[in-house]
């Protein structure tokens, strides 16, 4: 699932992802939470909701280490990942899962393109080093969330990591794109995931706010918007030999429940 953007957003996570779980037979659930705290970033209170509504691991980005309050989750709870080529005393980027049938790691990284938030390694070095220890950790399954700004970089590294992993998705834009497909390798791949938030928004902040900002440089606080939402995800239905044999996207608005 795509970027949980504020209070709104997990709310409409709670109500939406048990339901799709249960009719697509979903195994395994990756969201990612690094706007899903009210005003943004990620709080202990907002990653308790996307755990609730059924992700078995959150994954973040440039917000991640906004707020001081969520350092000791990171430390303390391994399923609440950060990027980890993103400079940081907390936290880590990988996390192996064992569900008992079979092991999932997952993997955070963020972009270098037009990105801010702290020191950032190059992605692809960090990469090759996480899928050498998911390797020896014997991860049957890999998923890559890559929170980057540049769709040149997404597809990039997601072109490098073809046939390496199971699945990759971008997040960070907000906005998803219709590029969901298996790569040659068979890798599942799309370049954004899109967002889980008011979708009669910028981004999920209020349209005003951000149109009049661009306008005439008003630089009044941002405001998450109120309205209707929208829910952005993929499926990635993988092979036994661990890679990806279809690509679902899914997108549900509020008007459809």
């Amino acid at each position: 699932m795509g970027d949980v953007f504020s209070s709104t957003g997990c709310e409409f996570l709670i109500k939406t992802l048990p339901r799709i779980k249960k009719e697509e037979q979903i195994d395994f659930t990756v969201v990612n939470g690094e706007n899903s705290a009210v005003g943004n970033g990620i709080s202990k209170e907002s990653a308790d909701m996307i755990f609730a509504a059924g992700a078995d691991v959150i994954t973040g980005g440039n917000h991640t280490l906004k707020r001081q309050d969520i350092y000791p989750a990171l430390d303390q709870n391994p399923f609440l990942l950060r990027p980890h080529n993103l400079k940081a005393d907390y936290g880590k980027g990988y996390i192996l899962t064992d569900t008992g049938k079979y092991s999932v790691a997952v993997i955070n990284l963020m972009g270098t393109s037009f990105m801010s938030g702290g020191e950032i390694s190059n992605p692809f070095l960090a990469a090759d080093k996480l899928l050498e220890t998911a390797k020896k950790d014997g991860a049957d399954f890999t998923v890559v969330d890559f929170h980057a700004e540049a769709t040149g970089e997404k597809k990039a590294l997601g072109l490098y990591l073809d046939g390496r992993v199971t699945a990759f998705f971008g997040t960070h834009t907000h906005i998803a794109t219709a590029d969901a497909c298996v790569l040659g390798g068979g890798t599942g791949y799309i370049t954004d995931i899109g967002f889980t938030g008011v979708e009669d928004s910028v981004l999920g902040v209020k349209k005003e706010i951000i149109i009049n900002r661009l306008k005439s440089g008003d630089m009044s606080k941002f405001e998450a918007a109120d309205g209707k939402r929208i829910l952005c995800g993929c499926i990635f239905e993988t092979d036994r030999n661990g890679l990806c044999r279809n690509v679902k996207q899914i997108i549900i608005r509020e008007e459809e429940n």
